[in-house]
């Protein structure tokens, strides 16, 4: 039995405002319990039954797990050039996916922790098809493209809630309790940890119950970004259509096209923020 990870951070155990992701000595701190929260589902995992085990770093930069600290039994996929983003390295071969230490999307609950959709510099709210979506639900429609069942989910109670109105069948674990975007009510690591394992279990030894979350195309995108540069400058790939100032639309075939066809808008977007030769000079 194959698993595979996507792993973010917001939604680790112990965080609760932004600036433990970025001021240095916070942010070392919490890449070990970013690992230790990866390796308590892996241990799930293999308790349940897996056999093989893959981990894609989804956080930023996508290099934040501490591979030395990582349970020996999985593989690591890091770094952050990835053409599929989040799910780089997935495909046919697994038989369920694990969502460990993600977040609410943007325009969700206005209590879940460090919340935003993909990258929260640019994106203000996308939908698929005409459904809102935040992370967990987008690639969980990429994972059903590949014939992989959502099996898992484990992050804020506000996040927790807020995908099982969409996949009312995973098991999650409840990392803390949201209290505001940069608040929470945080319980012991090592609490969060044994709940991750437990529920991880159970939900491996059950995932030939689970079915893949499959939409059928052709896959329409509407991303409404933060400023006006972002959405017109997306509009150099010719399919993007530009349907308000700040809000854009394409479609695609399939959902694998229309996943690395939306990352790409994103990546423009992103560097359109401030310029996108602003900096070459410097």
């Amino acid at each position: 039995m194959k698993i595979f990870i996507s792993a973010d951070m917001e939604g680790i155990s112990g965080v609760a405002t932004n600036q433990q992701l970025k001021t240095p000595f916070e942010y070392q701190r919490f890449r070990k319990l970013m690992t230790a929260d990866v390796n308590a589902a892996i241990e799930g995992a293999i308790n349940g039954g897996a056999t093989e085990v893959v981990v894609a770093d989804g956080h930023g930069n996508m290099s934040n797990i501490l591979i030395e600290d990582l349970d020996i039994r999985a593989r690591l996929i890091s770094g952050n050039n990835r053409v599929m983003c989040q799910l780089e390295g997935l495909d046919d071969s697994f038989d369920g996916i694990l969502f460990v230490g993600h977040h609410g999307r943007e325009g969700g609950s206005d209590v879940a922790v460090i919340s935003h959709t993909l990258a929260g510099i640019c994106v203000n709210e996308m939908t698929i098809n005409g459904q809102v979506v935040g992370e967990t639900e987008m690639n969980t429609y990429v994972a059903g493209a590949f014939g992989v069942p959502p099996l898992f989910i484990s992050g804020d109670d506000a996040y927790v809630n807020e995908v099982l109105e969409t996949l009312p069948n995973v098991e999650a674990a409840i990392t803390k309790r949201a209290v505001d975007r940069f608040a929470a009510e945080l319980i012991h690591p090592e609490i969060a940890r044994q709940q991750i394992r437990q529920q991880v279990e159970v939900a491996v030894k059950n995932s030939a119950d689970q079915k893949p979350v499959v939409l059928s195309g052709p896959i329409t995108f509407e991303i409404e970004f933060k400023g006006s540069q972002q959405a017109k400058m997306t509009t150099t790939i010719p399919s993007v259509e530009l349907i308000g100032s700040k809000k854009i639309r394409f479609t695609c075939d399939d959902m694998i096209t229309a996943y690395k066809h939306m990352w790409g808008c994103v990546i423009i977007a992103m560097a359109a923020t401030n310029g996108v030769l602003g900096s070459v000079n410097t």
